[in-house]
């Protein structure tokens, strides 16, 4: 989830400085490093409630980052493999962070 976060960061790095380009850029940058950032909060988490509203707070930015790398593939003519590779990166962030909620969720249910 580091890697995510500075490989974000880096594609924002590449983009020219414009109103527009900033903007986006600084909503990337803030929710792909808030995916590592909540990760850790879960892992410390109280309860396994406290653990499943940390992590839903990490499906979210993960979320928000696919949307803003969207966003800045539609802008851009350029960095798109990276920009789909990041894109994947972030998917594949979501699909296991569900999958981690929905076991816990199971656990809490079952007991």
């Amino acid at each position: 989830m580091l890697r995510f976060a500075v490989d974000s960061g880096k594609l924002c790095m590449r983009f020219p400085i414009s109103r527009e380009y900033n903007a986006y850029c600084n909503q990337l940058i803030r929710c792909s490093s808030s995916v590592g950032a909540n990760y850790r909060a879960a892992c410390r988490g109280k309860s396994d409630r406290d653990f499943i509203n940390k992590l839903k707070i990490v499906e979210e930015e993960a979320d928000e980052s696919m949307y803003f790398l969207e966003i800045l593939k539609e802008m851009s003519d350029t960095h798109h493999e990276e920009i789909d590779r990041l894109h994947k990166e972030a998917d594949e962030l979501l699909s296991i962070t569900i999958a981690s909620i929905n076991t816990v969720r199971k656990r809490l249910n079952s007991k």
